[in-house]
């Protein structure tokens, strides 16, 4: 009797336990964006189309689908059985010299949704999605965000036009940095000038488009200044002042070193500013940002002090805070913001102070945001170092500084997340050029180019002979996820992309992607925006203005500036396959990944979770989605 008691009460116990932990789970789940279904059907003959959609983070893979075709008034349905194995289809019988409509419909429990979502492919449809633009005389289309800033569950595209930019290393005048916003079917609905007082340059001008008070709408998080126009011609600050250097000074010239620094949250909307406040942190001594980190020099014209970084993380688990970011060559300062219920707050800020902190020098040109530690909340992986959800210093590797770093599950075999970045070597310094480390620790795993400034890295899983991810930058060829060397790397380390039929990983270069010949080591094109009158951003970078899954199927989209600046083209695979996932955009750790794809040096996204070769279905998102009423 006193057995059946005790395993009694130990089953209460274990009852409790697994009720506790679902609680814990349902209470955890990040307020992520309603996305509608995403429809798009793509021309590629007079006899042939493409059509894909979403599936979403919420639905499971019981979910089938139904397509419908209309055209001049009689509707046909497509499919003989429910489509279960992807979310992509051929339509083979189309005459598509006509206007035709394409409508897929939902099944769950054999039951079918009475409406569906729709798309409608014009009998003159290009191979692309066209964005007329109204770029100002002198300017160029350059980054790209997106964010839902109406509530309908499609994305707007938020847009940073350049006119003349400056590297921070350069002295000299620029022009304001100007933000429009456009629907998918071009509608212009605004533009932000920065002003005067906000130089212009990859390292200056940081954006970040997201739901961040969980109405279900998009807002933009940026720094301004005296002089910001907003997208209601409303004024931030004080017009009649030009805090720019102007001493004839080749080296201080253009540059702002003085005058008050705010940081504002816009509508998305309507571009109009909803808060301002003082930016965190403050210039302080323009001296007082080098030491260790950036050739362990120092200077006082301003390079330093005005290298930003920006980023969207889950601090809380559940909602979305901005994080303005301040240095990586030396003091690095990362102060964390909520936005909620029209109120503005300061989370918390994190600061290395000084070159004895030994979280100085450790940052990077770009940043990624992940849950490293796999309690729910994000961490900021700033290049050479972590800091937690709480704002302390997690850990820091002592690499310092570099190009580029990337996140993701690249070893199926080992637990976690890992962290393959590449490092600019400084002056008397002997760390590696490249290595790979636990994302949760920052223990490294393997490294090599011991004492070489590595600029450029990539991962990918590009050889499906070796399990996960191969890694590649610097001298010493293609690695495996363990760092054995297996041979000749690609050329390309710019962007990976999901684009054709396979768990493989695409490499994106410029307006070609291209894919990895592993039995001969080199690289075959298999589309190239460049036919379509396309140019790539960023210089040597060649980034596109956006890569990121924007609607149809898991596989990505590219957006691209034409040559003549006055539009935008998006394009999507037009390749069946037989793999159906959750949308990328469902998967926290890949939606932050476009949240900060535009600032420093451009980035591709990843998933948090194994995505290639022998890859197991992934996991469902804990999201809980926000419709806007």
């Amino acid at each position: 009797m006193v057995m059946q008691i005790h395993k009694l009460t130990k089953l209460l116990l274990l009852s409790c336990c697994l009720l506790f932990t679902a609680m814990q789970t349902l209470v955890a789940q990040r307020q992520m964006e309603y996305l509608n279904r995403g429809v798009v059907a793509i021309k590629q003959s007079d006899t042939k189309a493409f059509i894909s959609w979403r599936l979403l983070g919420t639905e499971g893979n019981g979910v089938a689908f139904n397509v419908y075709r209309t055209s001049a008034q009689k509707t046909t349905k497509l499919n003989q059985q429910p489509l279960v194995k992807a979310t992509c289809f051929v339509d083979s019988t189309v005459d598509a010299t006509k206007d035709n409509v394409y409508t897929i419909k939902a099944l769950s429990n054999n039951k079918e949704e009475p409406k569906g979502e729709t798309y409608f492919l014009k009998s003159n449809a290009s191979a692309y999605l066209s964005i007329p633009l109204q770029t100002p005389e002198g300017y160029t289309p350059n980054d790209i965000s997106v964010g839902d800033v109406d509530g309908d569950g499609e994305y707007e595209i938020i847009l940073h036009q350049t006119g003349i930019g400056k590297d921070n290393s350069q002295g000299g005048f620029t022009d304001p940095p100007i933000f429009q916003c456009y629907k998918l079917n071009g509608t212009f609905l605004w533009q932000i000038n920065l002003g005067k007082n906000i130089r212009e340059g990859a390292h200056y001008t940081q954006f970040m488009v997201y739901d961040l008070d969980g109405d279900g709408k998009a807002e933009i998080a940026m720094k301004t200044a005296d002089g910001t126009i907003d997208g209601n011609g409303k004024l931030i600050g004080d017009s009649t002042k030009d805090w720019r250097t102007n001493n004839g000074n080749k080296q201080l010239d253009g540059r702002i070193l003085d005058g008050p620094e705010y940081f504002t949250i816009f509508d998305g909307l309507t571009g109009a500013a909803l808060a301002t406040t003082n930016y965190i942190p403050g210039r302080g001594n323009i001296g007082g940002w080098g030491g260790k980190g950036g050739n362990s020099r120092n200077d006082n014209y301003g390079n330093r002090v005005d290298r930003f970084i920006a980023c969207i993380a889950y601090l809380d688990g559940v909602h979305a805070s901005v994080i303005m970011c301040r240095g990586y060559y030396g003091r690095t300062v990362l102060a964390a913001w909520d936005w909620r219920n029209g109120k503005l707050s300061s989370r918390w800020v994190f600061d290395s102070k000084d070159g004895s902190n030994p979280y100085s020098g450790q940052g990077n040109h770009n940043v990624f945001v992940a849950d490293v530690d796999s309690d729910g909340k994000d961490e900021i992986v700033y290049g050479s170092m972590c800091v937690d959800d709480n704002g302390k210093g997690l850990y820091t590797t002592g690499l310092r500084h570099g190009d580029a770093i990337h996140v993701t599950d690249m070893d199926p075999s080992h637990d976690g997340l890992e962290v393959f970045g590449v490092h600019e070597i400084e002056e008397a310094a002997k760390g590696p050029g490249f290595a790979m480390f636990e994302a949760a620790t920052g223990k490294i795993l393997w490294q090599g180019d011991l004492g070489k400034d590595v600029g450029r890295g990539m991962s990918a899983d590009i050889d499906p002979r070796y399990e996960g991810y191969e890694s590649w930058g610097g001298s010493n060829g293609l690695h495996t996820a363990k760092g054995d060397t297996i041979g000749t790397a690609p050329r390309s380390v710019n962007f990976r992309v999901f684009w054709d039929a396979d768990l493989l990983t695409e490499l994106l270069n410029g307006t070609r992607i291209e894919k990895w010949d592993y039995q001969n080591h080199k690289l075959a094109t298999l589309f190239d925006a460049k036919e379509y009158s396309c140019m790539p951003n960023n210089g040597t970078k060649a980034t596109p203005a956006l890569s990121a899954d924007l609607f149809g199927d898991w596989r990505e989209e590219l957006i691209y500036r034409t040559n003549d600046n006055k539009e935008l083209r998006i394009f999507s695979t037009t390749i069946p396959t037989n793999y159906r996932f959750y949308t990328l955009m469902h998967n926290p750790h890949y939606r932050l990944s476009i949240a900060w794809q535009n600032v420093g040096y451009n980035q591709p996204p990843y998933v948090d979770y194994y995505f290639g070769e022998g890859m197991k279905q992934p996991p469902m998102p804990n999201i809980s989605i926000i419709k806007n009423n």
